[in-house]
Protein backbone atom coordinates (compact mmCIF):
# COMPACT_ATOMS: atom_id res chain seq x y z
CA UNK A 1 0.00 0.00 0.00
CA UNK A 2 1.22 3.50 -0.86
CA UNK A 3 0.30 6.98 0.38
CA UNK A 4 1.22 9.87 -1.93
CA UNK A 5 2.51 12.97 -0.18
CA UNK A 6 4.04 16.26 -1.27
CA UNK A 7 7.54 14.79 -1.63
CA UNK A 8 6.76 11.30 -2.84
CA UNK A 9 5.14 8.07 -1.89
CA UNK A 10 5.24 6.61 1.60
CA UNK A 11 5.04 2.85 1.32
CA UNK A 12 4.46 0.12 3.83
CA UNK A 13 7.34 -2.34 3.60
CA UNK A 14 5.60 -5.11 5.53
CA UNK A 15 8.54 -7.52 5.14
CA UNK A 16 10.86 -5.07 6.90
CA UNK A 17 8.20 -3.83 9.35
CA UNK A 18 8.62 -0.20 8.40
CA UNK A 19 7.10 2.68 6.49
CA UNK A 20 9.50 4.19 3.96
CA UNK A 21 9.85 7.45 2.06
CA UNK A 22 12.53 7.44 -0.64
CA UNK A 23 13.80 10.91 -1.52
CA UNK A 24 16.97 12.33 -3.06
CA UNK A 25 18.78 8.98 -2.99
CA UNK A 26 18.02 8.29 0.68
CA UNK A 27 15.28 6.54 2.61
CA UNK A 28 13.58 7.91 5.69
CA UNK A 29 11.80 5.18 7.62
CA UNK A 30 9.58 4.49 10.59
CA UNK A 31 9.90 1.05 12.17
CA UNK A 32 6.73 -0.49 13.53
CA UNK A 33 5.21 -3.60 14.98
CA UNK A 34 1.59 -4.59 15.17
CA UNK A 35 -0.55 -5.72 18.08
CA UNK A 36 -4.08 -6.60 17.03
CA UNK A 37 -5.57 -3.55 15.31
CA UNK A 38 -2.78 -1.27 16.57
CA UNK A 39 0.36 -0.18 14.76
CA UNK A 40 3.11 0.75 17.20
CA UNK A 41 5.66 3.07 15.59
CA UNK A 42 8.84 2.38 17.53
CA UNK A 43 11.50 4.46 15.77
CA UNK A 44 11.78 7.04 13.00
CA UNK A 45 14.97 7.88 11.18
CA UNK A 46 15.94 10.31 8.45
CA UNK A 47 19.37 10.12 6.81
CA UNK A 48 21.61 12.97 8.06
CA UNK A 49 21.82 14.57 4.60
CA UNK A 50 18.02 14.90 4.48
CA UNK A 51 17.38 16.27 7.97
CA UNK A 52 15.87 19.69 8.60
CA UNK A 53 13.62 19.59 5.53
CA UNK A 54 10.38 18.26 7.03
CA UNK A 55 10.89 14.81 5.56
CA UNK A 56 10.24 12.96 8.83
CA UNK A 57 6.94 14.82 9.19
CA UNK A 58 5.97 13.85 5.65
CA UNK A 59 6.89 10.25 6.44
CA UNK A 60 4.78 10.16 9.60
CA UNK A 61 1.86 11.87 7.84
CA UNK A 62 1.99 9.24 5.10
CA UNK A 63 2.28 6.41 7.62
CA UNK A 64 -0.75 7.72 9.49
CA UNK A 65 -2.66 7.89 6.21
CA UNK A 66 -1.88 4.25 5.51
CA UNK A 67 -2.79 3.21 9.05
CA UNK A 68 -6.08 5.12 8.84
CA UNK A 69 -6.90 3.58 5.45
CA UNK A 70 -6.51 0.14 7.05
CA UNK A 71 -8.93 1.13 9.83
CA UNK A 72 -6.28 0.65 12.50
CA UNK A 73 -5.07 2.71 15.46
CA UNK A 74 -1.59 4.07 16.09
CA UNK A 75 0.53 3.92 19.21
CA UNK A 76 3.40 6.40 19.38
CA UNK A 77 6.42 4.48 20.59
CA UNK A 78 8.98 7.14 19.71
CA UNK A 79 9.25 10.77 20.73
CA UNK A 80 8.99 12.15 17.19
CA UNK A 81 5.61 10.50 16.64
CA UNK A 82 4.43 11.63 20.10
CA UNK A 83 5.31 15.23 19.17
CA UNK A 84 3.74 14.91 15.71
CA UNK A 85 0.46 13.66 17.16
CA UNK A 86 0.49 16.46 19.76
CA UNK A 87 0.87 19.04 16.98
CA UNK A 88 -1.75 17.47 14.67
CA UNK A 89 -5.05 16.99 16.51
CA UNK A 90 -6.68 15.80 13.28
CA UNK A 91 -5.17 12.38 14.10
CA UNK A 92 -6.52 12.23 17.68
CA UNK A 93 -9.17 9.69 16.63
CA UNK A 94 -6.40 7.26 15.69
CA UNK A 95 -4.63 7.18 19.04
CA UNK A 96 -4.81 3.72 20.46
Amino acid sequence: MIHEGNRGAVRDNKNAGRFELAIDGGIAFANYRTAGDRVIITHTETPPALRGRGIASELVKGALGLIRADGRKVVAGCSFVVDYLDQHPEYADMAG
